[in-house]
Order: structure tokens, then C-alpha cells, then sequence
């Protein structure tokens, strides 16, 4: 691909993995194009287990714990995904219930 001019001027792994799509290449090295996609995902992937570890810090305390898995995994969800849960209106869920 050195070779290539249309790899020339690539300014990082994340337009290299989308030139290779565009020029068809990730059919032709899909191992290399495989480990490119995990090197792209690996940083987010960290962040979203540490966040949930972070978040399950506060929620599970000495206070609560004792609490069940099943508990634990519903208040850990409302957590992390507060915005979310947020923009649900609160009327609605009382008419649900």
C-alpha cells in the first residue's frame, strides 16, 4: 500500500481503515483490517468499562451492600444512562404504571 498514492497522504489510523473501505482493500487484507478496527474500538471500549466501574463505586457503597444483582444492574442502568432517563416525562411513567 506504500506504493499506493491514494495511501500517501493518511493522517492517522481512523482515514486509513476508511480508505481501505473506499478502495476495497479491507476484502483483500481482512486480518489487518480486522486488528485496525480493534485498535480504533479498544480506547472506547476502556472508557465504557471504567465508567461502569466508576459509576458502580457509587451505587454500591457499605450502605448498599447487600443490595441483589438484579437491583444492582437497574440502578447502575438509570445511572449511567441519566440523560436518557431524563428525558422521559415523569407523568408518563406514572400513567405506565
Amino acid at each position: 500500500m506504500r506504493s499506493n498514492d491514494a495511501f500517501m497522504n493518511l493522517k492517522g489510523l481512523g482515514e486509513l481503515a476508511q480508505k481501505m473501505v473506499v478502495t476495497r482493500k479491507n476484502d483483500i487484507f481482512p486480518l489487518v483490517f480486522l486488528l485496525m478496527k480493534l485498535a480504533l474500538i479498544l480506547p472506547i471500549a476502556t472508557a465504557i468499562v471504567e465508567r461502569a466501574f466508576s459509576a458502580m463505586k457509587i451505587i454500591k457503597n457499605r450502605l448498599s451492600n447487600r443490595m441483589g444483582d438484579s437491583w444492582m444492574n437497574d440502578c447502575l442502568l438509570t445511572y449511567i444512562e441519566n440523560d436518557i432517563f431524563n428525558s422521559i416525562d415523569n407523568d408518563l411513567i406514572v400513567q405506565r404504571f
